[in-house]
């Protein structure tokens, strides 16, 4: 349920009541590796903010579990008045072909609504690393 809830974009309500700090706790808790999260904010991001960097940030977790063969996995959040960092980061195999498409396009899509952008950095054999940026205004 919670996968369909995610995959239609439903705005979970961990979310809207305690932040995404919360949010990606609750999303880490349920990941078949194991997610260490790190979350400073100096404030909360906007509402249209928070959600995008949520779905995105899920959906990197979802591909670690799934394609990754990683024994751990990161979740590095930073933000400020200017802008919102979030590095989703794994031990795995790396080896991620942006070029493929696959669920990356829909990420960048979704992070592009809301003028932000991801890069990922993905040496076969060297884990991968996913850095979203989004602006806060």
């Amino acid at each position: 349920v919670e996968l369909r809830d995610l995959a239609r974009g439903i705005h979970p309500a961990v979310l809207s009541d305690r932040g995404l700090d919360a949010a990606l706790g609750d999303v880490a808790a349920r990941c078949s590796v194991p997610v260490h999260v790190d979350v400073q904010m100096s404030t909360r991001p906007s509402p249209h903010i928070e959600s995008a960097a949520y779905f995105a940030t899920s959906e990197l977790l979802a591909n670690v579990s799934r394609h990754s063969g990683a024994s751990n996995s990161w979740v590095t959040v930073r933000g400020d008045a200017d802008r919102l960092l979030i590095d989703v980061s794994d031990d795995g195999v790396g080896g991620v072909d942006t070029s493929l498409g696959t669920g990356l396009i829909g990420l960048y899509d979704r992070l592009h609504a809301v003028d932000g952008t991801l890069s990922i950095t993905s040496p076969l054999g060297g884990g991968t690393s996913a850095l979203i940026e989004i602006p806060m205004s």
